[in-house]
Order: structure tokens, then C-alpha cells, then sequence
């Protein structure tokens, strides 16, 4: 049987990241009891802030703004890297100076599935992004580093960073964005299993494995 499932997420969202993570154990899970399943997962975008420069901004002191000082941030990331460690994720959030405006990260993962990447190229992106700003600090929201990252996972360097210094891509990025707000998606990370069961959160894998078995009925 033929599972879809659509993620919609923001790569500067750490919840996200765990998500990501959590919904591997999730398949690994559904694949042990329904062997003769196979995935297809499909990246919607999400702005978390679409208000970000795009420029993008300092880190710390948006989300000191945001949610009310650095003791509140503090516990915050306390908060992220315990779940994180639980899921298999490391961050390192001392690390991150700019907070990226996402536009051009969602574009690159738009192009790599609009151009028909194979899946586990799609991943290596995706993954790569994450690991990227939330393990190395890197600004995602840079041509030359969205470009570099994309040619570790075998995309032409070159052709990346001319498509990402265009338009290209916006329009549908944008228009994808509006239609995931328009299905009532308020927070990520959100999951739409087989385009009729929806998961809210970084639930844990064993809630999303129930999910995936419960839409596939």
C-alpha cells in the first residue's frame, strides 16, 4: 500500500526538526507490522514569522522580544534540547546568530521535488537544512550557503544559486504557503496523512505510527 503524507514545516521551527525525526521512528514503526507499505512525503511550506527581513534578523533578540526576556528563551531551549536528545537530535543554539527569513529555503525544497529529485535526495535536503542552522549556525536564508548545501546532496551549485538570486519559485512557495493557512494549519510542525487524517505537533512516533495505521484502514 501507497502512503502519502505532507509535512508541512518551517526550517527554522526546532519542533519541526524533531518532527522530522519523530516520523521516521513513525514509518519504521508501520513498516515492521505493514511491510509492503511505501512512503511518499511531500514538503509544504510554512512561515513561522513571514515578517522577517529578508535580510533575516539576530536571533536572540527576536526571540527574547517574542516571548519575553532570556529566561523565558532559556528554558525554551532548555525545553527543545532535552526533546531533541530524547528523538535523536543535537542543537546547539549558542550557535545561531541570525534568524533566516525562509523564503529562499522553502524555494530549494520546492525546486528539488518540483524537478523530481529522488526522495532520499529530497531528504538529504531537508535534513541538511535543519542541521544547518540548527547545528552549525549557518544562515539558510543565504544564496551561497543554500547553494553549497544543496550540492552536498549532488544539485549543481551553480544552478542552484542563479535560480535562488531569481523569482523563480516564489509565486508557488507563497501560493502553497496560503492554501496549508487556508486549510486552518496554525503551527508546525503539521502532518496530512493519505490527505484525510491530520496530526498537529511533534507528536511522538508511536502516536504518528497509530495515525499512519488508522488512515491506511
Amino acid at each position: 500500500m501507497n502512503v502519502t503524507i505532507d509535512i508541512v514545516s518551517d526550517l527554522v521551527c526546532p519542533w519541526c526538526f524533531i518532527g522530522k525525526h519523530r516520523l521516521a521512528k513513525a514509518v519504521a514503526l508501520v513498516a515492521a507490522s505493514h511491510p509492503e507499505t511505501r512512503f511518499q512525503f511531500n514538503w509544504l511550506p510554512y512561515f513561522l514569522n513571514p515578517n522577517t527581513p529578508p535580510e533575516g534578523e539576530p536571533y536572540r533578540a527576536f526571540l527574547e522580544a517574542k516571548f519575553g526576556g532570556k529566561t523565558p528563551v532559556d528554558k525554551l531551549h532548555s525545553d527543545v534540547v532535552a526533546a531533541g536528545r530524547e528523538a535523536g537530535v543535537e542543537f546547539d543554539f549558542a550557535r545561531i546568530v541570525t534568524r533566516p527569513n525562509t523564503l529562499r529555503a522553502h524555494r530549494l525544497v520546492y525546486r528539488a521535488q518540483s524537478i523530481g529529485h529522488r526522495p532520499a535526495t529530497i531528504e538529504a535536503l531537508v535534513d541538511g537544512l535543519f542541521v544547518a542552522h540548527f547545528q552549525r549556525g549557518e544562515d539558510v536564508g543565504d544564496v551561497a550557503t543554500l547553494a553549497r548545501i544543496a550540492a552536498t546532496c549532488g544539485d549543481i551549485e551553480k544552478d542552484v544559486a542563479d535560480y535562488l538570486a531569481s523569482t523563480e519559485g516564489e509565486k508557488p512557495v507563497r501560493s502553497l504557503a496560503d492554501k496549508v493557512t487556508a486549510l486552518g494549519v496554525s503551527g508546525v510542525p503539521f502532518f496530512i496523512i493519505q490527505r484525510r487524517l491530520s496530526v498537529s505537533g511533534a507528536q511522538s512516533g508511536e502516536v504518528l505510527a497509530a495515525a499512519i495505521v488508522e488512515a491506511m484502514q
